[in-house]
């Protein structure tokens, strides 16, 4: 998973500046999506363990690992930590994007349930 320039003991000893340098630098090499969300996902420990400030880290290469790379099980995985990277509209979209057959299946649920149960119970209701 890791190059001898970025090691588990270097995540968690190395400056915010020196770790992104590096972390991009081993992206654009390796194109390692796997590799760089977990990455991620140890600095997020970090952040939150430690008191350097390690929030929104590399924002602008989380974004393009869930909206412009191939879908992996690693993405899918580790995807609802990066939840408050994203506004509204581009997390329905990162949502679809890697579970596109469970957002289709959840969608037509709501619609049956509305139309077979909400729907005619409100009507009863209301006479």
């Amino acid at each position: 998973m890791l190059d001898k320039k970025l090691t588990i003991e270097k995540i968690f000893r190395l400056k915010r500046k020196t770790i992104e340098k590096r972390l991009m630098d081993y992206y654009e090499e390796t194109r390692d999506e796997n590799g760089t969300v977990q990455i991620l996902i140890a600095l997020q420990v970090r952040d939150e363990l430690g008191t350097a400030d390690f929030s929104f880290f590399l924002k602008d290469l989380v974004h393009h690992l869930f909206l412009k790379t191939k879908s992996t099980r690693a993405l899918r995985r580790y995807y609802i930590y990066f939840k408050e990277y994203f506004d509204g509209k581009d997390w329905r979209l990162i949502t679809l994007r890697l579970f596109p057959t469970k957002t289709f299946f959840a969608e037509k649920l709501e619609e049956l349930y509305t139309q077979f149960i909400k729907e005619p119970l409100q009507g009863l209701a209301n006479s």
